[in-house]
């Protein structure tokens, strides 16, 4: 039987290797790049590069492959995105725009397989990120001229959507009235 090294310590521990995104975050000067905020945009949008390409994704996509609870992880793990924007004082406007930035991820996230792709281009941890970096710099009158334009073009595309059904249950309204109109004269019953 071999004799143990003396140089083996066993009861040494051994450091967690550090993640290098982490680690360059935590050791920049500027106290935005260690906001909780950033740190969790980073691993949810932006965490690995596509090869060949500018693209990058993050855990959101890739969680998203998960149908429903992935969505429901990474949408829990942006709700702390929305904590530190109420905790910096947006306004009410403002948070529920990006409360809806990340209603619609959810959303896009439970559609089977086009969920991931439609998650990685939508970004709502990026958006709300970017939304809540500029309320912060003190640029709050941008902030809420760019949230009354949402909420203008929100308004527009809800109406264009209501018409579109109206517009489309008046036409099989006519259909079904031309319908019940030949199928009469052909009994024989006026109309």
């Amino acid at each position: 039987m071999p004799l143990p090294d003396p140089e083996l310590k066993v009861d040494e521990v051994l450091p967690p290797q550090v993640n290098p995104i982490a680690a360059k975050l935590a050791a920049s000067k500027d106290p935005a790049d260690r906001a909780t905020a950033r740190i969790l945009a980073k691993y949810l949008d932006e965490l690995l590069s596509i090869p060949g390409t500018n693209f990058k994704i993050g855990l959101d996509p890739i969680l998203a492959l998960i149908p429903g609870v992935g969505d429901t992880v990474a949408s829990g793990a942006g709700v702390i995105i929305l904590l530190d924007a109420l905790r910096s004082g947006v306004s009410i406007p403002v948070f529920l725009r990006m409360a809806l930035n990340m209603g619609i991820n959810f959303l896009i996230g439970l559609v089977p397989g086009l969920g991931a792709a439609g998650s990685a281009f939508f970004k709502s941890n990026s958006r709300n990120l970017a939304l809540l970096t500029t309320w912060q710099a003190g640029h709050k009158d941008k902030v809420k001229r760019s949230t009354l334009r949402f909420y203008g073009g929100l308004a527009i595309l809800l109406a264009m959507i209501v018409l579109l059904i109206v517009i489309g249950w008046l036409f099989y309204a006519w259909i079904f009235y031309s319908l019940l109109r030949s199928a009469a004269g052909a009994l024989g019953i006026q109309a």
